[in-house]
This record gives C-alpha cells, sequence and structure tokens, in this order.
C-alpha cells in the first residue's frame, strides 16, 4: 500500500521520510509569485532513484506558471487539490479541469496526475455526490485522493487541511467503482489509520495534519512533522496490509473449498428428482461463493492497486 506524507519542504525532512518508509513524499508550492523554492526542488531529486515518489501540490491556478513550476520541479506526480464543488456541495462544471489536466498530460506525459476529490465529514452529507464528480475526471487522472470537504474551507479554493475524517461509506464507494487507484486521505493520524485502512480498503493512506508536531495548545504545527508520528503511520499502514494479505489468504483457501463442495452437491443430484432441500443447500453454498468473491475481489484491488507503472523518463 501507498503510504504518502505531506508538507516536506526540506531535503532533511525528505531523508527522515524515506528512512521511515514513506513511499510517497509530497510537497506543496505555497504561492504562484515564489514558486521557485530551492529547497522542495531538492526534496524532488532526493527522491529519485530510491523508489520512493514525490509530488507537488501548486497552491496557485494559472497554467502557464504551473508549467514553468513542472519544469523547474520535474516532479513524479503533479497533485490538484482544486474545490471541485461550490459552498454548498454541489458540483461545478468539471470541463475546464479536465482541459487542464488534457494540457497538462499533453505536455508533461513523464508526470502523474493525482487528484483530490471532495468527500464530507461522517454521515454529514451521505448523499455526496463524490462518484459524480470522480467520474468525470477519471479518463485523465492517475490516481485519486479522498480528502474531506467542508462549507469554510482552510484554504479557499481548495480542498484539503481540515485534519477530520471523511465519510468512510463515501470513501469505499469511491475505491469500489473507481478504475484507479485511490488514496484515503482527511484526518488519518497515527491514532486512526489502521481502523480507516480496515473499513475503506484503498490503494494508499496519505497524511499532513495528523503527522505534525503539536504546539503547547496540542494544535498542528504547519510544515513541521513529527517523525515519530510518521514512523508510527507507517507501521499502523503496514499492518493493515499484512491483515489485508491474511484476509485475503483466507478467503481463497475458503473459496476453493465451498467450490469444491459446491461441485460434490451438483454431482450428488439425481437426474430427474431433485428435492427442494437439495436444491436449498446448493443456492445456500452459491450464495456464501458469490459474497466471497466480491470480498476477495476488494481485498485483491486494495493489495494490488500501487503506483501507475512509470510512463518514461523525468
Amino acid at each position: 500500500m501507498i503510504v504518502q506524507i505531506y508538507e516536506i519542504q526540506t531535503p532533511a525532512e525528505a531523508e527522515a521520510c524515506i528512512e521511515a518508509g514513506v513511499g510517497h513524499i509530497g510537497s506543496v508550492i505555497l504561492s504562484g509569485d515564489e514558486w521557485r523554492v530551492p529547497d522542495i526542488r531538492d526534496v524532488v531529486r532526493l527522491s529519485e532513484g530510491t523508489g520512493v515518489r514525490n509530488s507537488l501540490i501548486p497552491l496557485f491556478h494559472d497554467s502557464d506558471t504551473l508549467y514553468r513550476a513542472l519544469d523547474y520541479y520535474r516532479p513524479r506526480y503533479v497533485h490538484l487539490c482544486d474545490s471541485l464543488t461550490d459552498g454548498q456541495g454541489r458540483p461545478v462544471d468539471p470541463a475546464p479541469f479536465v482541459r487542464m489536466q488534457e494540457e497538462l498530460k499533453k505536455r508533461f506525459p513523464e508526470v502523474g496526475i493525482i487528484r483530490s476529490i471532495p468527500v464530507p465529514g461522517e454521515r454529514e452529507m451521505p448523499q455526496f455526490p463524490a462518484l459524480r464528480i470522480a467520474r468525470d475526471l477519471e479518463p485523465v487522472t492517475d490516481i485519486f485522493l479522498t480528502d474531506t470537504w467542508q462549507e469554510n474551507a482552510p484554504v479557499a479554493g481548495y480542498i484539503g487541511i481540515t485534519g477530520r475524517t471523511c465519510d468512510r461509506e463515501i470513501a469505499r464507494d469511491l475505491v469500489l467503482h473507481s478504475r484507479i487507484p485511490v488514496i484515503l486521505a482527511g484526518g488519518l493520524s497515527p491514532e486512526n489509520v489502521y481502523e480507516a485502512l480496515s473499513a475503506v480498503a484503498p490503494a494508499g493512506a496519505d497524511s499532513c495534519t495528523g503527522t505534525n508536531r503539536r504546539d503547547p495548545e496540542g494544535k498542528p504545527v504547519r510544515f513541521r512533522k513529527d517523525f515519530g508520528r510518521v514512523r508510527a503511520f507507517v507501521n499502523e499502514t503496514r499492518r493493515a496490509e499484512a491483515d489485508f494479505r491474511t484476509r485475503f489468504d483466507s478467503v481463497a483457501r475458503e473459496l476453493a473449498e465451498l467450490r469444491e463442495e459446491l461441485q460434490e452437491r451438483e454431482a450428488a443430484l439425481p437426474a430427474h428428482s431433485l428435492r427442494p432441500a437439495q436444491l436449498l443447500a446448493i443456492e445456500e453454498v452459491e450464495e456464501k461463493i458469490a459474497g466471497l468473491e466480491q470480498e476477495a475481489r476488494r481485498l485483491e484491488m486494495c493489495l494490488s492497486r500501487g503506483d501507475p507503472p512509470d510512463p518514461g523518463p523525468v
């Protein structure tokens, strides 16, 4: 599973992340006016050749500035976090975002696109149109990332940095219906990531504020990582991944046994006289098989959907 950690702004922090077992190192370009940050470029270069991927969030909307920034940094991924809804959670027209991503892929085919998909907090808006939003953007996106939507976003015009968990039912539906990997984000920390992953079974987990240092009042400090918490986050993610593998193996064995039982029951049926009890027993086995097959597909998607293959050298 992918482990992604954000607000890594210096090479020293990137080295600490690599040592902790982080797979995706995320940095943030805070301004379109000051988009050249040598430290962040060093973070990108540091991860090259290590098997660790890097990603950049640009907190500006100007396309020309974005193209210059991608030329300068040459990241593995650009992570787009634009707000995709209005203040009431209604989807905005996706066409401008689709066109922008199409142009990005044309100009920078070697740079993958991560797109944040808004998901409200737990049980706040069960009919929130996350799947509809994702469906429009999936053809021009390499990885989705769920992040928590709220009416008054901490960074105007963007999704995320709320420190709040998102609705797991909606996130799980997104995972099940997406043809591309989905990273779970939104208020994840060492304390809750295992439970969240167990419920959603995504391709990975992302943390920003949940692995930051705390001020004297216990609030997360932006751009200051607590690497003890980072290591704990990695360990809890790996624990969930190990459980998925164990469960997948168990489901595979149970499926094999049930399929063998089904064959034996069908072979034992009389040629011309079917008893209701025999048919009911066969239907019961078939229902068990169908349920386990669905669970096996969900687990297989979780375990097999890592990073897409590199399209070419950066």
